[in-house]
């Protein structure tokens, strides 16, 4: 991905590496609590819900020297459930929604109930995710968390949650509203609940959410007929290749959209994940690729001037092919990789994910 300054590409970005970018260029606050507990940890401090300013505790009586405490009562346990017709939700998606529950509750394994069927793409286990929910402890019928109140979705990858909420999500489309219901043993057992959020050892959770975006494995949309005179773009889906045509580059900026996605647009202050391939238009050959590593990911504004311009507004799912010109691309050349002064640069680029920046 090129950059407008040196280092000429974006650090490809594989495995737990891309998760930590993902995550800490979303809304990572967000979701502390269930990226706590994933499967493989984490390095970062457990935050939690701040608490209420005016939930002040008042100070605690002095002790009795001849008073016997009494030992703290034992809750009843409550027979799990395999019901979530039991569990009330009210409210439209993409709006907040209300969760009624005959606390205390609680349920005999993950569970899910699709509320409002999306037709979007499908959430893969190892996939991104960007998302509304609410969270509620069925113990209490309380909330613990929700992105509605703070005003900005999640975005966070399904294998770094608890697995009752990869569960739950795995496989759903986007527009989906989904209400999930998971034992402790599949929310925040295995770290000791968290009690900071409410949470004790054996507390089911509910939560309710909206799927509103995915990252995608290539372009999705609808094919649009190039221009004539541009470079031909061929061959499989992961690997095209380029063939620049005979005659003089254009002087000035080339966008010209071979697949119109249906997906959210690119604003110029995203983090976007694309795939990509450039040539040279001056010799056809190839200079940069992501194809061959993978996906990258990087903040649309520290891209060069051509990526910046011919991006914003491309819809997520588009295949775009850009001829960028010496001014709007490399104009002193490039050490690595090697670009001379003055050639323009032809790329097809598949708009994969974006994201609002931080």
């Amino acid at each position: 991905m090129p950059e407008s300054r040196t280092p000429p590409t974006l650090i490809r970005l594989r495995g737990a590496a891309l998760r930590r970018r993902l995550t800490a260029a979303g809304a990572v606050a967000a979701l502390v609590p269930l990226l706590a507990l994933s499967a493989c940890g984490s390095d970062e401090p457990e935050a939690a819900p701040a608490p209420s300013e005016s939930a002040t505790p008042s100070a605690a009586p002095s002790p009795s020297e001849t008073a016997t405490p009494s030992p703290s009562p034992t809750p009843e346990p409550v027979d799990p459930s395999s019901d979530l017709d039991e569990i009330t939700v009210s409210g439209k998606a993409g709006e907040a929604p209300e969760v009624e529950v005959d606390a205390p509750w609680a349920v005999d394994q993950t569970r899910t109930k699709v509320l409002s069927e999306g037709d979007g793409a499908e959430l893969a286990a190892d996939g991104t995710a960007e998302l509304d929910y609410v969270g509620v402890n069925a113990r209490t019928g309380e909330v613990f968390d929700s992105s509605f109140e703070r005003g900005q979705t999640a975005v966070f990858p399904l294998d770094q949650v608890v697995p009752g909420f990869s569960k739950g999500l795995e496989g759903q489309r986007v527009g989906s509203r989904v209400l999930i219901a998971m034992p402790g043993e599949d929310g925040y057992d295995a770290s000791g609940g968290n009690p900071q959020a409410g949470i004790e050892v054996g507390d089911t959770l509910l939560f309710v959410v909206d799927v509103v975006a995915t990252q995608l494995d290539g372009p999705e949309g609808t094919a649009v007929e190039p221009e004539e005179g541009l470079p031909e773009v061929s061959g499989p889906e992961d690997d095209p290749k380029i063939t620049v045509p005979d005659g003089e580059a254009p002087g000035e900026l080339v966008v010209q959209p071979l697949v119109e996605g249906e997906g959210k647009p690119v604003a110029a202050e995203d983090t976007i994940t694309v795939n990509y391939r450039g040539v040279v238009w001056e010799t056809g050959e190839v200079f940069d690729s992501s194809y061959e590593d993978g996906p990258q990911t990087g903040a649309l504004s520290s891209l060069i001037p051509g990526w910046q311009q011919g991006l914003v507004d491309q819809p997520v799912g588009s295949r775009v092919l850009l001829v960028v010109p010496p001014d709007q691309g490399y104009p002193q050349g490039n050490q690595t990789p090697a670009l001379e002064p003055g050639q323009t640069l032809v790329y097809v680029v598949d708009v994969l994910f974006t994201q609002a920046g931080q």
